[in-house]
C-alpha cells in the first residue's frame, strides 16, 4: 500500500501534484478553522471536527514515516514536530487547547516542501512573479499566530488583559508594528520574555515584508557564470560579471 501512495508524495505526475494541491487546501481549511473556533464557545460540533482533522493530519503523518528512507534522521526536522504538535492539539483537547495556533506551523512545513513550491511556481504565473512576497507574508501570519497562540496560553489565567484570543492577538499586533499602546502588558518573566521575542523577531519579518514589497521586481534566474540569482526582468546582461544572460519573459505592457 505505501508503495502505491508513495508516488503521490514524491512524484511530478499531474495526479501526484493535484493530491499535493489538495494537502495544501486541507490545511488552508484547517487554520480558517482554527482561527474561526478560537473566538468561539467550546461545543460538540467543534470537538467532533477538532477530531476529524487531528484523524486526517495522523494519517498524512503516518504514511510520511511510512514512506520515508531516513527514518532515523525524522526528529532532527522541524516538520516532523510541527506535524506532532498539530496532531496534538487537535486530539487532545487538554493538551492543545491553549496552543491551537500552533497548528498553522502545518502550512509552513507544506510550502517549504521542493516539490510543492516548483510546482506553484510552473502551474500559477501570479506566484513565480510573487513568489518572495508571497512567503514573507506567510512567514510573517505563521509569527503572528504561533506568537498569539503562546500569549494566550500562558497569560489567559493569570492576566487580567488576556481575556481571549482576541486580546492575545491585539497585543502582538500592537506590539509587532510598534505602535505599542500599553494598555495590554504581559506579566510575569515568561510573558516579557515573550514580548522580547514579538519585538526582535515579529519586527524583522514585518521589515523584510516591507522591503519586498517596495522594492523593484525581480527574476529569479541564475546566471551560469556567477551564480548571481536575482536580476533585473528586462535584464539582457548580469549585473555582477557581465555575462550574457537569458531570462525566459512574456513580455511587458
Amino acid at each position: 500500500m505505501l508503495d502505491r501512495v508513495r508516488p503521490l508524495y514524491e512524484n511530478s505526475t499531474p495526479e501526484a501534484r493535484k493530491f499535493r494541491y489538495g494537502l495544501l487546501a486541507f490545511d488552508v481549511i484547517t487554520i480558517l478553522f482554527v482561527i474561526v473556533t478560537s473566538f468561539l464557545p467550546p461545543s460538540r460540533a467543534i470537538e467532533i471536527l477538532d477530531a476529524f482533522f487531528g484523524v486526517v493530519i495522523l494519517a498524512d503523518f503516518a504514511v510520511r514515516v511510512g514512506i520515508e528512507r531516513r527514518r532515523k534522521l525524522l526528529l532532527l526536522r522541524f516538520t516532523t514536530w510541527a506535524d506532532i504538535v498539530a496532531i496534538v492539539s487537535f486530539l487532545a483537547p487538554i493538551a492543545g487547547e491553549g496552543l491551537g495556533f500552533l497548528r498553522i506551523l502545518r502550512t509552513l512545513r507544506l510550502l517549504r516542501t521542493y516539490h510543492l513550491l516548483r510546482e506553484l511556481r510552473k502551474d500559477f504565473r501570479y506566484f513565480r512573479e510573487n513568489e518572495e512576497i508571497i512567503l514573507a507574508s506567510i512567514n510573517l501570519g505563521v509569527f503572528l499566530f504561533v506568537m498569539t497562540g503562546l500569549i494566550y496560553a500562558s497569560q489567559a489565567t493569570t492576566n487580567p488583559d488576556i481575556n481571549n484570543y482576541a486580546d492575545a492577538l491585539y497585543f502582538t499586533v500592537t506590539t509587532l508594528t510598534t505602535t505599542g499602546f500599553g494598555d495590554i502588558i504581559l506579566t510575569g518573566t515568561w510573558g516579557r520574555m515573550l514580548a522580547v521575542a514579538v519585538m526582535i523577531f515579529g519586527v524583522t519579518l514585518f521589515l523584510r515584508l516591507l522591503q519586498v514589497l517596495f522594492r523593484p521586481a525581480k527574476v529569479r534566474k541564475e546566471c551560469e557564470e556567477c551564480g548571481l540569482v536575482l536580476h533585473d526582468a528586462d535584464a539582457v546582461h548580469c549585473k555582477h560579471c557581465g555575462e550574457t544572460i537569458h531570462i525566459e519573459t512574456e513580455g511587458h505592457i
